[in-house]
């Protein structure tokens, strides 16, 4: 690779890195938020005559939250509420907890209701009055494309679909997103990985005429059932792996497949009733039929493998399906109850009498050899968007080229200077390789500046306050990453360099399209998938002794359930607290079975009222059941701890390190097993661990009908499942609907933990104590609109943290704040 290229991106992630911190930006407040605060269905009321916020800080808090005793590691001794702004921080920790209704907690004095909603809204109008006073938008470091936002950059750009995980490291999460800027730290290994996916895609896109052979790997899930069809692959088969692949050049390609074995090392399907043959195609059309040998054993010198001859294959994206003939329509033979998972136990093999079918454990793709030159295929006309005719063409249409990728992959109209550095790494490329190596050069260089890389944003000038409003191009990007996941189109683009973006109503308009495009489904698979924690999912394996019938397809069907739930929230602006009430999901037939749900069948998706109140809103979903449980029980403790972070926004503290885990308690008594019910009781014996399991564990235990899998049961371990409990300000919970009720009676507490993770991963930064003024206006607004899902995003737009960035150099005002 020419050494231009990584000089290029290495000035630009320097430049970056060195700039000068930037001071906390000030922000201009909205109008104080709605102020109701919900109340507890059992409260100890006493009646006291208070002056202001402080007596009741003084008579009901300070005892426990002192210099002394630090409860919750949090003092309120020298707390002023006539100035909360002096500690904002601690201000918004207190009205968090207010609003969430557990403090005072159960059990301890508590004033009137009406005295904790005014102590509640005394705090919010003089935090929201000093903002309006002190306007402060808040400030990010530089950010990157996330490894998603990079590998649909390049689909946008090329039509290139490409696996970034070879290339950039994992995401480090922060608040739960992954795309947050005080997490995306650039390292050596960082900079090499992009570099590196830079030369790749070119390759891939133009093609390789000098490729030379290596291997590419695509893994079949171990936890994936085998005896259906794959998504892609020919009718007609079942299991194995479908995908797409970009072959670098015309050539011959050898296709390796490995397979899943016994404990013993066994071929696993030896029983199978049939001599089974696995099928290879290519867009569809097979190019090899191989039979498999049922005889093969780990210790044979290559394993249970199986080999292709070389078959020839022309340059580009081709769907790639390695799959198993299907020999068998109709009832699975067993002895016993056949489960839902074919792989569920891997010694299933030994039996006879017993449908055990062979598995796919990987295919590898080997080449090319043998290259006769590279076909033209849509990525690389996409690319060589003209052919010029002639020596004297080519420089031109280089330059045309340029502008074309330049402008779309930097997300903005090219100067004159980033042309005539793209034109330099073209001449650069046509020394060595003519007109097609210079383009090839110039790609590259794309691809690895810190235009593209980063998202660079360059703010107008300060205003008196110190406040920076981004021009249009930077909020079109930030517009489009946040409903889209993705860069912006064309017209949002143009609309952005004509200056039009935020003014005359355009934002709402765009913001309206942008919405009814299928690309805001974004909003389901990226800003709700990572808000619920959803990625968890892939981390909870149920045990296959004791739930057979949980398998990698099942857990992608609640996963993509949960998707599309909320994508239809926002694309039909329903309002927000259908997250908690629906009475309606979307399911296939494989998961309607699993909730026993009749009337359901195919693949597809559908919409689907519930038959009974058992499940309501996400929390009947088995997406949220399964990735708050361990792989052999239920726990009430992650689903509590759950439904406080995500839900409420007021996680419980970590636990003390000399703390047992609950297993450690031990899971019989007497020769019976216990409940978990009864499991968190011995463990809540521990005064320790009761102070903090107290506010999660009712929470959890109100939703023990729903086991590990996120089935309905009546029984756990033989008994009767036991969900009766008392929430932590007093409220009586027997179960998902009361909890629900409990929760909604939360409201305010329930929108404004929604709206911090919206705009937070709309900004690409955390939310501070000075966002939270815009927070509360943001939900003031969305309750004058019904909650509606698009209120609250149109809210966000239009908030200042989303227009706006604080200067450089922060104005001190008067009073000698910043």
């Amino acid at each position: 690779m020419n050494n231009l290229t990584p000089a290029l991106l290495v000035a630009g992630l320097l430049v970056a890195v060195l700039a000068p911190e930037v001071a906390p930006p000030i922000e201009e407040a909205p109008p104080v938020g709605p102020t109701g605060l919900a109340t507890a269905a059992h409260e100890t009321m006493v009646p006291v005559g208070l002056e202001g916020p402080d007596d009741v800080i003084e008579q009901y808090c300070v005892r426990c939250h002192s210099d002394r005793r630090m409860t919750g590691n949090m003092s309120l001794e020298s707390f002023d509420a006539d100035a909360p702004e002096e500690d904002g921080e601690l201000a918004e920790r207190v009205i968090r907890k207010l609003r969430a209704g557990m403090m005072p907690p159960a059990g301890a004095r508590r004033p009137p209701p009406d005295t904790l909603r005014m102590l509640a809204a005394a705090l919010e109008t003089k935090l929201d009055d000093y903002g309006a006073r002190h306007p402060n938008p808040g400030t990010r470091s530089f950010q990157r494309l996330t490894r998603i936002e990079y590998a649909r950059a390049i689909w946008d750009l090329l039509g290139l679909q490409v696996d970034v995980d070879g290339w950039l490291p994992p995401e480090t999460m922060s608040g739960g997103f992954d795309n947050m800027a005080d997490a995306q730290r650039l390292s050596p290994t960082l900079l090499d990985g992009y570099l590196t996916a830079a030369s790749e895609i070119t390759r891939l896109a133009l093609g390789d005429p000098d490729a030379t052979a290596s291997e590419t790997t695509y893994k079949v899930s171990r936890y994936a059932e085998q005896r259906e069809r794959v998504a892609g692959a020919p009718f007609g088969t079942r299991g194995g792996v479908s995908v797409v692949h970009t072959f670098p050049a015309d050539g011959e390609y050898v296709f390796r497949m490995s397979f899943q074995t016994e404990s013993t090392g066994n071929f696993f399907g030896q029983t199978s009733p049939f001599d089974e043959k696995i099928e290879i195609s290519i867009d569809g059309a097979r190019m090899a039929l191989l039979d498999v040998d049922r005889w093969m054993h780990m210790q044979d010198p290559d394993g249970p493998t199986l080999k292709s001859d070389p078959i020839s294959i022309p340059a580009g994206p081709h769907r790639v399906s390695v799959t198993f003939l299907n020999r068998q329509e109709g009832p699975v033979e067993d002895l016993l109850s056949p489960h839902e998972w074919s792989l569920a136990d891997k010694k299933i093999g030994y039996s006879y009498g017993i449908t055990a079918l062979p598995h796919l454990q990987d295919a590898a793709i080997s080449g090319p050899w043998n290259v006769t030159g590279i076909s033209d295929h849509p990525v690389r006309d996409r690319v060589l968007s003209c052919r010029p005719q002639g020596a004297r063409q080519e420089r031109t249409c280089a330059e045309s080229i340029a502008r074309e990728m330049g402008s779309k992959a930097f997300r903005r109209p090219l100067k004159q200077s980033d042309v005539d550095v793209l034109m330099k790494l073209y001449e650069d490329g046509t020394s060595e390789g003519g007109f097609e190596g210079g383009v090839r050069l110039l790609l590259q260089g794309i691809l690895s500046s810190p235009d593209f890389v980063f998202r660079i944003e360059e703010a107008g000038p300060a205003t008196a306050g110190g406040v920076e409003t981004l021009g249009d191009l930077n909020v079109a990007s930030r517009l489009s990453f946040f409903l889209w996941g993705s860069p912006p189109d064309d017209e949002l683009l143009s609309v952005a360099a004509a200056g039009r973006l935020t003014a005359d109503g355009e934002l709402e308009r765009q913001v309206d399209r942008m919405l009814d495009d299928p690309r805001s489904d974004a909003m389901g698979t990226r800003f709700a998938s990572m808000w619920l924690r959803l990625q968890d999912l892939d981390k909870v394996h149920p045990d296959a002794l004791a739930f057979p019938d949980f398998y990698q397809q099942l857990a992608d069907d609640m996963r993509r359930e949960t998707e599309l739930f909320f994508i239809d929230l926002v694309r039909e602006d329903r309002s927000f607290f259908e997250v908690l009430t629906a009475d309606y999901t979307f399911l296939n037939e494989r998961l309607a079975r699993h909730y026993d749900v009749d009337g359901v069948t195919g693949p597809a998706f559908r919409r689907v009222a519930y038959p009974t109140e058992n499940r309501r809103g996400i929390l009947g979903h088995g997406s949220v059941l399964t990735l708050t449980s361990h792989a052999n029980r239920t726990s009430p403790v992650l689903r509590g701890k759950w439904i406080m972070d995500v839900m409420l926004g007021t996680p419980p503290p970590p636990p003390p390190p000399d703390v047992p885990e609950l297993d450690a308690v031990g899971e019989a008594v007497d020769g019976r097993f216990l409940t978990v019910r009864e499991q968190m009781e011995q463990h809540r014996s521990n005064p320790t661990c009761n102070s903090c399991h107290r506010m999660m564990d009712p929470l959890g235990l109100a939703l023990e009908n729903f086991d590990v899998t996120g089935a309905w049961r009546i029984r756990d371990s033989g008994r009767p499942v036991d969900v009766q409990g008392e929430m932590y300000d007093g409220t009586q919970l027997t179960g998902p609907k009361d909890l629900r009720l409990a929760l909604l009676d939360k409201d305010e507490a329930l929108a404004r933990t929604f709206t911090e993770n919206l705009l937070s991963y709309a900004i690409g930064r955390r939310i501070e104590w000075f966002d939270m003024p815009t927070v509360r206006s943001i939900v003031e607004g969305a309750s004058e609109d019904g909650y509606g899902m698009r209120r609250f995003i149109m809210g966000v737009v239009e908030s200042p943290a989303f227009l706006m960035r604080g200067s450089e150099h922060a104005t001190t005002f008067e009073d000698g704040t910043n």
